[in-house]
């Protein structure tokens, strides 16, 4: 997404025997204008592009390549990979947290902390909803995205093997989240991979009561499934895009992977303000999650390549749902409103119609009756105490 998360690549890949990703440059249309190249090996094997940070100029980039003529995509194996903010109830810095999940947290209604009512818990609360923590009535689609869960498991094994970079002054930041009176174990660790899930928002935030707002909102929004730990800017719009391109048959959906390194913790320790925590102490944890970045995600990408025939080139099945929370690519999420196409897959070409339109009764009967169903006994407090624990994209090689 930005200048060091791709020059680790850069500088380490050639060493690791796999090849150097600066023997390739090929440029598109629409990229960014600070990132005007896709970087790939000489065998194309593998392939590497920087979005540029934030929502839009990730959408912008990912569009400009798939739609750009110059690839073949449809096995493309895809690793989101950048740092993050960083929950010290799950990870800690430089820790690595691979995702079932991306919740786009602030695509929310919202009034400024100072003009709430006194009976809210945060300024930020559903469309179409009059309180905090409850079910949203209206959907914009891009809330939720839900990955390949047994493509997350092999991944996680591959980088669990990573020996992970850490620092004394990091860790001497991390201990002060043992002094908490909060489940901040993980936070006070060394840095390790884990399962858990990311936000992304536009706004770097940072602080106890947005990051609480947002865990809760993570909770509610994929069914109590969630566990709200990493922080970053851009990847619900990137996998909008790919959701849109997997209708298509450009990409193939079941072939991405979402990986995070935690950068900073999204939350102060014990004594410390959220100004000071953000902007005036140095939490050293910036070099450690970009060379982790590398460190584990490397083991994926050998493990991909290493293991293409046996489980890579035909596909990881999925045994959970895939997609976003309309249901777009078939199949019944099991989050948000349900699928508004009764569990069909949207067909390319526009074939399925106008959804916004067509049908509009039938479709908003659909979606009435399985929002109902979502929202009884689905308010944030069903979901306490029962969530879980913590535990480059690669071309497909040519013939």
């Amino acid at each position: 997404m930005f200048s060091p998360e791709a020059d680790i690549w850069y500088e380490n890949l050639p060493s690791s025997g796999l090849g150097d990703l600066l023997a390739v440059n090929i440029s598109a249309p629409g990229l960014s204008m600070l990132f005007p190249h896709v970087h790939c090996t000489a065998d194309y094997e593998i392939c590497q592009v920087t979005t540029g940070e934030s929502e839009i100029n990730a959408a912008t980039t990912v569009t400009s390549v798939v739609l750009s003529g110059k690839f073949d995509l449809t096995s493309t194996y895809f690793m989101i990979a950048g740092i993050a903010g960083v929950s010290p109830q799950w990870s800690t810095l430089g820790g690595v947290a691979l995702s079932r999940y991306a919740v786009q947290v602030a695509l929310q209604y919202e009034f400024d902390a100072r003009e709430m009512p006194e009976n809210f818990t945060t300024g930020y609360f559903g469309f179409d909803t009059y309180l905090p923590n409850t079910f949203p009535g209206e959907w914009y689609g891009s809330e939720v995205f839900e990955l390949n869960e047994d493509l997350r498991q092999i991944a996680y094994e591959y980088a669990s093997e990573a020996n992970l970079t850490d620092n004394t002054i990091a860790a001497a930041y991390r201990e002060r989240y043992a002094a908490s009176t909060e489940n901040y174990t993980a936070g006070a660790s060394p840095p390790s991979v884990v399962l858990c899930d990311t936000a992304t928002s536009d706004v770097y935030y940072s602080g106890n009561l947005l990051s609480g707002a947002f865990d809760n909102t993570t909770t509610l929004w994929t069914n109590g499934s969630g566990n709200y730990c990493m922080t970053a800017q851009e990847d619900n719009a990137t996998l909008e895009v790919m959701v849109r391109m997997a209708i298509e048959g450009l990409v193939d959906f079941t072939r991405i992977i979402l990986m995070r390194t935690g950068s900073d913790f999204d939350r102060p320790p014990p004594g410390v303000s959220a100004y000071d925590h953000l902007l005036i102490m140095d939490q050293n944890g910036f070099e450690i999650a970009i060379e982790n970045i590398y460190n584990a995600g490397v083991e994926i990408v050998k493990g991909i390549l290493d293991d293409w025939n046996c489980t890579f080139k035909n596909g990881v099945e999925p045994s959970n749902y895939i997609g976003d929370v309309f249901g777009s690519l078939g199949g019944e999420p099991d989050f948000g409103p349900g699928s508004i196409t009764d569990g069909e897959g949207v067909l390319p070409d526009g074939e399925t119609g106008d959804l916004e339109k067509r049908d509009a009764d039938a479709l908003e009967d659909i979606k009435v009756k399985r929002t109902a169903g979502m929202k009884k006994n689905r308010g944030l407090q069903a979901w306490k105490g029962t969530r879980g624990v913590p535990v480059m994209k690669v071309r497909a090689p040519t013939a």
